[in-house]
């Protein structure tokens, strides 16, 4: 048996991780199709791995004065100084804790970090402060082998609308969304979706949720679906809350 080993996606060297699609056509990596409900794509886009372009200031046009120096800047005596702290408001109540004081030392500014990196890693980043990390890689003998991104139902408005379509689900308590589950080619029918799948389960749970769905697709290729088949979501113990003969919905309960 393999040594199983599950790693969170919340840098740019756990992003590293993730395992290529199946399919060479799409990337997980540059996946935005849950994100985006009416642009998104599950396409490969070999750019959006490329860190964004650093934007600095605009060039400074020349001085007009033939004996400045190039870097020298122009002074304005008559400009108010400028300010790097925050205004001083003197009609701020003193208890008011989210006045800052401009005596106080200011606190430190923490990037995330996830900040500068490729377009889709922010994507997952967007939760890490509150809810903690969007995505999970599952290594056998330290080889990437799946891949699983998962989230609250807000951090997913193509899931969102799909639920629109269905009145039938419970409005509450909303669940949880596992939104991608993949396994490398070489290393399908070995049970590493499913042991990833009741990670997150657990996972999920302890972060207060009380439900998961989950939107296969019938009908697709095993390599052009990111959300598995009902018949995978059953073994994991869903049920099937919606037994559309296209977009079926399952759910399982937590707790």
């Amino acid at each position: 048996m393999p040594a199983i080993r599950i790693v969170e996606v919340n840098d740019e060297a756990t992003f590293g991780l993730i395992p290529p699609c199946a399919d060479p056509g799409f990337d997980h990596r540059t996946c935005d199709y849950w994100e985006d409900a009416d642009r998104g794509s599950k396409a490969a886009r070999l750019a959006w791995l490329e860190p964004p372009a650093a934007s600095g200031p605009p060039a400074r046009a020349p001085s007009a004065n033939p004996f400045a120096a190039d870097d020298e800047p122009t002074v304005n005596p008559f400009a108010p100084a400028s300010r790097t702290g925050p205004a001083f408001n003197p009609f701020a109540l003193d208890d008011n804790p989210l006045e800052d004081n401009p005596f106080a030392p200011q606190r430190e500014r923490r990037a995330s970090p996830t900040a500068g990196g490729p377009r889709k890693l922010a994507l997952l980043g967007r939760g890490l402060a509150i809810f903690g990390s969007y995505a999970k890689v599952l290594l056998a003998d330290e080889e990437a082998v799946a891949y699983v991104q998962f989230g609250p139902l807000s951090a997913y408005p193509r899931a969102q609308r799909l639920r629109e379509l269905y009145p039938q689900l419970p409005e509450a308590p909303l669940p949880a969304v596992i939104s991608c589950i993949a396994t490398t080619a070489d290393a399908r029918r070995q049970g590493h979706a499913l042991h990833l799948v009741a990670d997150i389960c657990d996972d999920l749970e302890a972060r207060g949720f009380a439900a998961i769905e989950a939107y296969p697709e019938r009908g697709a290729r095993p390599d052009a679906t990111s959300a598995a088949t009902p018949e995978f979501w059953i073994a994991a113990g869903f049920a099937l809350a919606v037994d559309d003969e296209r977009f079926p919905v399952v759910r399982r309960e937590l707790g």
